[in-house]
């Protein structure tokens, strides 16, 4: 495993949208390997693959000292939401009050195939939405209204990596900034 550089934001890999995990084996276990060594080096709490290059649906997170990771993720939303301090090692250094649900349902699967069901709140239930939003080509700035998302692109623009615009987009997911499950990116794989 090894630590690998993270791709900031800019790069058109945090746009795409990832594929869906249908080889459990020792590529898969090595990314889930990195992602981990590179989370934790950057100290952040979560990362996904696509911030790593790799167009694949996986992602690690390390939440109030749990370290772990979620494949091929599927959520079910809470009704309540929150707006808070959200951050992003795509974006590094800077943060922006960014609304979520409070509470989720994750399922998806382990590094060997197997059915893994995540019940999330607060913090947890913030960084899956938000490494899942990234699995569908969704970066958090796309959920912050539009005079915090034109506040959050100046900020961006004076640093050394952020002289792009922005390409807003929806996550399937819903929630706050996003539509209803099944919106234009089609049903869930």
């Amino acid at each position: 495993m090894s630590v690998t550089p993270i791709r900031l934001f800019g790069d058109p890999v945090l746009r795409t949208p990832a594929e869906k995990v249908v080889d459990f084996d020792a590529e898969l276990r090595r990314l889930v390997g990195d992602l981990t060594d590179t989370m934790l080096a950057a100290g952040g709490a979560g990362l996904a693959a696509p911030q790593l290059g790799v167009g694949l649906r996986v992602f690690t997170f390390h939440v109030d000292g749990v370290v772990g990771h979620l494949i091929n993720p599927d959520l079910s939303l809470g009704e309540d939401e929150e707006t808070g301090p959200e951050g992003c090692l795509s974006f590094p250094g800077l943060r922006f009050d960014t609304p979520r649900r409070t509470t989720l349902i994750a399922r998806g699967q382990d590094l060997h195939g197997e059915s893994v069901e995540i019940v999330g709140s607060a913090l947890l239930a913030r960084c899956i939405q938000h490494e899942t939003d990234h699995l569908d080509g969704v970066l958090f700035i796309d959920r912050l209204d539009r005079d915090a998302r034109r506040e959050a692109m100046r900020v961006i623009r004076e640093t050394e990596w952020g002289a792009v615009d922005p390409v807003v987009k929806v996550s399937p997911h819903g929630g706050a900034g996003g539509t209803a499950y099944g919106s234009a990116f089609g049903r869930r794989r």
